[in-house]
């Protein structure tokens, strides 16, 4: 299979979008991170200690997920180089592995959704058993 420069090249406006989708994940766990610390310094509660676990979990995950993403977009950027100098087993070489770098971003912000919907089932299931608490009202 030959390869030339446009082939890495069709990678960039994904990978840009990837990591513009986990710069905002980044950001909306550092939002909720800020509120619930502030919610925490106003009314110190137990319940927040499963809720900083996770977050840390998934705060952990996000920066592995740009990781393994900018790592691709390096990685495909000296591809792009190599096979302009004319090298194309070598491009191949970084372009397989930026693909993998990829794969292994993608895989980890899949991680990271499972976590963020158990937060929130969590987050439901406290709503929800709060509703079974309060008495019934009499019409």
């Amino acid at each position: 299979m030959d390869m030339d420069i446009t082939t890495p090249a069709l990678l960039f406006p994904a990978i840009s979008l990837l990591m513009l989708a986990y710069t905002n994940r980044f950001l909306g766990l550092a939002a909720v991170i800020r509120t619930l610390h502030a919610e925490y310094l106003k009314a110190p509660d137990t319940r927040y200690v499963r809720q900083i676990q996770s977050l840390r979990r998934r705060i952990m995950l996000t920066r592995t997920m740009q990781f393994w993403g900018v790592f691709s977009l390096l990685l495909c950027t000296v591809c792009m180089f190599v096979l302009f100098e004319g090298l194309s087993w070598l491009g191949k070489l970084f372009f397989v592995a930026s693909m993998i770098a990829m794969i292994i971003s993608l895989l980890v912000s899949l991680w990271e959704i499972h976590l963020s919907v158990d937060a929130l089932q969590f987050h439901l299931k406290d709503i929800e058993h709060a509703e079974e608490e309060k008495p019934f009202k009499v019409l």
